[in-house]
């Protein structure tokens, strides 16, 4: 039987596909001739290279298959780290480089001139005895497509979510070649590529929260979307990249941080959003143990604020993300739709301070019960796990209708709600940003935007210094020079 990526079978009028099995997989690999490659699996077993050697034909596939778990070993053959740590990215790096090296240097090009090298590898910790932390591990595979061309390169970061070590090998195994043969036969499609690493997997059983492809072949993949890819087919919960506008792992750069956070849709990013995060930031650093070295703002943006007509504008979402990095931020794009949901994320990683900048709109919004039905504590149930630790609150003020400034001391949220927010008031949860530039409460983003897409002029003065020109050289938002001159000469 010739194998396809999805087999696929008529009953009467309908079309059925099915997934191939992992065996199906292992063996298209192994019957290909042109493929060849070393494994390297630390901390879990050699799950994934079990299926290979199980599915049959595995001598035309692993040139070498091997576990340095000795830690001693480890470091003989790829090198310490400077850090002590084994399970991370650079540890995946380097055992990638080190087996590609090894395998260019033993096999002779001439005798193997269609063979394409690939190198896979994952250094995982599954879960200890005691069953507090759950394990979690580096993937990843450096491989060819043609065998003069430069190696590609797709890593990712898991988290298992299985309460059995056992069980966490074996979704390690199955995960492993799901990858290996996304990247051999979905190079062409990431997106897909993405999907297909769950095949024969629950959500239940594992969380990839970051990944990153390179080389020739991914040259035009855009990281930061498939970072929200990862988001958009609930693999995880949330994704970041930094101002450089690389991915990079969320418990990495959240640990032992204090987090303010500040929740909008930045669309596009303007003076009302940079005048809060610059108060509320130098408020948060005046805050009993907040260290300026140890603290991180984060930009958040969640998937709801990214769909435009029920599906997630992807363009959009990167003029967004475009804006940000380029005013130096930290993004991260999330599932989150309550505030308390943000806290819990960030608790999972950090243990120091931690703040939400907001608008008054937004706090109304968060004593709003109908947000909380789905708990069975209801509101305060909420309240309880976005302010059991020493949280708050810096409020940014809005203008009403009349033309009155509103901000914690004269806001009004359900009468049902006023005695729990003046608790929460009272006792220094929620805290009025000061100096505030009250001729940037006339500014709304949803304003900007209909401005830029109509070509009209004016937009340019709301926004922050060198975001117009930004906006501009890349024809972000919709802009376009043809419009604005149709505008001009009505």
């Amino acid at each position: 039987m010739k194998l396809t990526d999805t087999d696929i079978t008529l009953k009467g009028d309908r079309i059925i596909a099915h997934v191939p099995s992992i065996k199906d997989k292992t063996l298209r690999i192994n019957l290909n001739e042109n493929i060849y490659g070393t494994f390297a699996e630390i901390g879990a077993g050699q799950e994934t290279v079990r299926h290979f050697f199980r599915s049959g034909g595995a001598s035309n596939t692993i040139a070498k298959a091997m576990s340095a778990y000795d830690k001693d070993f480890s470091d003989a053959i790829y090198g310490c780290e400077e850090d002590g740590r084994y399970v991370t990215e650079s540890r995946l790096k380097k055992m990638l480089g080190h087996e590609v090296r090894i395998m260019e240097q033993r096999l002779n090009r001439d005798k193997h001139p269609s063979k394409v090298f690939f190198s896979y590898a994952n250094t995982v910790a599954t879960i200890d005895f005691a069953k507090q932390f759950k394990g979690h591990g580096w993937v990843g595979i450096r491989y060819q497509v043609e065998p003069d061309e430069d190696y590609n390169e797709i890593t990712l970061h898991i988290r298992f979510k299985e309460n059995d070590a056992r069980l966490q090998q074996e979704t390690l195994g199955t995960l492993g070649v799901n990858l290996i043969y996304g990247a051999f036969y979905k190079y062409n499609d990431p997106k897909k590529l993405l999907r297909y690493l769950y095949d024969h997997l629950d959500k239940d059983q594992l969380e990839i929260d970051t990944i990153n492809f390179s080389g020739p072949r991914f040259a035009d993949v855009d990281n930061r979307l498939m970072s929200l890819q990862l988001v958009k087919n609930g693999m995880t919960d949330a994704v970041m990249f930094d101002p450089t506008g690389h991915n990079v792992l969320p418990a990495a750069i959240l640990y032992k941080k204090n987090i303010l956070a500040l929740r909008g849709s930045f669309r596009p990013v303007t003076k009302v959003n940079m005048d809060m995060y610059e108060k509320s930031y130098q408020m948060f650093l005046e805050e009993n143990k907040v260290d300026r070295e140890k603290t991180l703002v984060v930009f958040e943006i969640t998937l709801s604020n990214l769909r435009s007509e029920g599906e997630i504008d992807e363009r959009d979402f990167m003029d967004r993300a475009e804006l940000l990095c380029s005013l130096g931020q930290h993004v991260m794009i999330s599932n989150f739709q309550e505030y308390y949901k943000v806290v819990e994320y960030f608790s999972s990683y950090t243990k120091a301070r931690m703040g939400l900048a907001m608008g008054v709109s937004n706090l109304i919004d968060i004593f709003d019960e109908k947000y909380y039905r789905h708990l069975s504590g209801g509101i305060l149930e909420a309240f309880g796990k976005l302010f059991y630790r020493d949280l708050k609150v810096y409020l940014y003020p809005m203008k009403d209708e009349h033309g009155e400034v509103i901000d914690s001391e004269n806001l009004k949220v359900h009468p049902r709600m006023k005695e729990l927010y003046k608790f929460f008031k009272f006792n220094g949860k929620v805290i009025d940003i000061s100096n505030v530039d009250t001729n940037n409460l006339d500014i709304f983003s949803r304003e900007v935007l209909k401005m830029i897409n109509k070509g009209k002029s004016g937009w340019e003065e709301m926004l922050p210094p060198g975001i117009p020109e930004v906006i501009k050289l890349n024809h972000l938002f919709g802009y376009d020079p043809k419009r604005v001159l149709a505008e001009q000469n009505q």
